[in-house]
This record gives structure tokens, sequence and C-alpha cells, in this order.
């Protein structure tokens, strides 16, 4: 997480210690090669091992003119959303066994992207891409490569990069009628998790609601 959001990272590590379980927090901007090493090796310092390596962490900026878009905008979505997963998942593997898991979250956005979207929809498709390659690549080694496509999930991500007026309408295009909660997302990632799903892999698993997909 970055510096700025200490407060909710703090928030989140009490809700985990208090259902019983550890929590590390590291803070760095993972835009930086270095920074991915070091929460890598000192999450193997504490913990002892790595098994499971979820690359979450995304940017996305809505533009109604594509010309909008500034270039300093268009590196900031590919170096959070696709050359962090790079750099995270290149720190982490030497450290992963056969068993292990890799999660990266895509997005609905790769088979139907937005045109308010379009470096974002174009870092998912990337990231999904990465997916399935990596997962052949990886077979052998007895280690599993997944994603989780989100549809719309009201998280602060949207309530934040999203103008406010559209978030009245947000996730009325899924036929829910309404947009996705984090906890009806989480249950896509322990499964992926889960070493007893281990015929799962170059798995891209959408989770939207029910939105036709191409």
């Amino acid at each position: 997480y970055l510096e700025a959001e200490q407060t909710d990272a703090q928030d989140i590590a009490a809700s985990v210690e208090k259902a019983g379980a550890r929590c590390l927090l590291l803070p760095g901007d993972i835009r930086e090669k270095p920074v991915c090493e070091k929460l890598v090796s000192e999450t193997v310092e504490a913990f002892g091992g790595l098994d499971i390596l979820v690359n979450n962490a995304a940017f996305q900026n809505p533009r109604e003119n594509f010309l909008e878009i500034e270039d300093e905008e268009w590196r900031r979505h590919f170096d959070t959303n696709v050359h962090a997963m790079f750099y995270l998942t290149k720190a982490a593997l030497p450290h992963l066994k056969p068993g292990a898991s890799i999660i990266n979250t895509s997005s609905v956005n790769t088979r139907t992207p937005m045109p308010i979207l379009i470096p974002y929809s174009m870092t998912k498709a990337a990231i999904a891409n990465f997916t399935v390659g990596l997962a052949g690549s990886l077979v052998e080694k007895g280690i599993r490569v997944n994603a989780v496509l989100p549809g719309p999930i009201w998280t602060p991500f949207i309530a934040t990069g999203m103008p406010p007026e559209q978030h009245k309408d947000f996730g009325s295009q899924a036929p829910m009628g309404r947009p996705g909660q984090p906890a009806e997302l989480a249950g896509a990632y322990v499964y992926l998790a889960d070493p007893n799903n281990s015929y799962t892999t170059g798995a891209l698993l959408p989770v939207h609601g029910g939105m036709p997909q191409l």
C-alpha cells in the first residue's frame, strides 16, 4: 500500500488480527522494482516462505476524450498495473514451491473495453495474457497461475476514481442490476488459492453479475 493509505492499512491489519491471523504491513510504491523486491524479501523473512502471490494493485483514471490522456497518466497505468506485476512475480518465483499459487486481478474490460477506460482496459488485457502464458510456463513446476476478472464491484477504487455523477448508475449494466460487493468477489481468490483446486491453472475467472462476454 502507499504511505498515504497508512490509516486504511492499519484498519485492515486490525481486522485481520482480530480474526486470529497475522498481518505484515509493508508500505511502498510498487512501480519501483527495488520496492517490489523488498516487499517479497521482507515477507519471506517474516513468514518463513511464500505460498501465494496476489497481484491486485491497480490505477485507473476515466477520460471522456482520448486526447485528454497525459503521457504520465498513460505510463502510470502500465507501471502500476503491468510492470509491478512483472517485478513482483519475478521476485517471488524463486521462493514459490510446487503447490504455490499466483493470482492476478484482470477485469471484464479485457473482453468488453470501455471507451472511457482505454489505457486501463489495455493493461487488464495484458494481465490476462500474462496469466495464461505464465500458467503454461510454470505448469511443470507445479505452480498454478490464474486471474480473477471482476465486473462492476463497489470499492473505494470506484468511489474515488469515477465522476460522482456516474455513481448512481454504476453496475446497472449487469443483469443483476447492481454493482457487486467486495465480499462477493473475495471467494474467487480463495478458490484459486486453495491447493485442493490443483487442476485449475491458466483460468480467467469472471465475477460480473451475469454480464455477457465476447
